[in-house]
C-alpha cells in the first residue's frame, strides 16, 4: 500500500477566476487540462505536472461538487480553504482491506478519462485525503460515484 508522492492540493474559493489569475500571473503557473467533473474547476500546472486544483467552495459549491468531493469546510479564506491533499498510491484492494480493518470510513470514486480509482478518507483533524490508484487495480470494483455519470 505504498504512497508514491504528493500529487496535488485543492483550494476552494468564492472567486474562481480571481484565484486562478493570481496563481497564473503571480506564480507563473499555467492552466492545463482536467477531467469534466460537471462542476467548475481549474487545474494549474508547474511544467507538465498539475499541482494545484481550484474549485468553488463555501455557499456557492455546486450540487455536483458536493456529490463528488463533499465539503468538509465552508471557509473561503484563510487556511480553511484547503479542501484536500492527494497522494498517488498503489495497492488499492490492500488499502481497502486495511481501511476496513482499521474501521476507517472511505468513499470510492472513479475518473474515467484519467484512468484513476480514488479513495477519500478523513484524517483525525478533519482534512480530506485523496488516494489515487490506477483504475486497473479496481479489477471490476465499481465506485459509488463516477465523474463521467454526473
Amino acid at each position: 500500500m505504498p504512497l508514491h508522492h504528493l500529487q496535488h492540493f485543492l483550494i476552494q474559493t468564492e472567486d474562481l477566476e480571481k484565484t486562478k489569475d493570481w496563481f497564473v500571473d503571480v506564480l507563473g503557473m499555467r492552466v492545463g487540462p482536467h477531467p469534466d467533473f460537471k462542476f467548475p474547476v481549474y487545474w494549474l500546472y508547474v511544467g507538465d505536472t498539475d499541482v494545484l486544483h481550484l474549485t468553488v467552495g463555501g455557499a456557492k459549491a455546486s450540487e455536483n461538487r458536493l456529490r463528488y468531493l463533499g465539503q468538509e469546510s465552508t471557509a473561503t479564506s484563510g487556511t480553511g480553504v484547503l479542501d484536500h491533499v492527494a497522494f498517488r498510491a498503489t495497492g488499492l484492494l490492500e488499502m481497502i482491506d486495511h481501511l476496513k480493518k482499521k474501521g476507517i470510513d472511505f468513499k470510492e470514486r472513479r475518473v474515467n478519462d484519467q484512468g484513476l480509482y480514488q479513495l477519500f478518507v478523513i484524517d483525525p483533524n478533519g482534512v480530506k485525503i485523496e488516494l489515487n490508484f490506477e483504475a486497473a487495480e479496481a479489477k471490476g470494483r465499481e465506485p459509488e460515484v463516477m465523474a463521467s455519470t454526473m
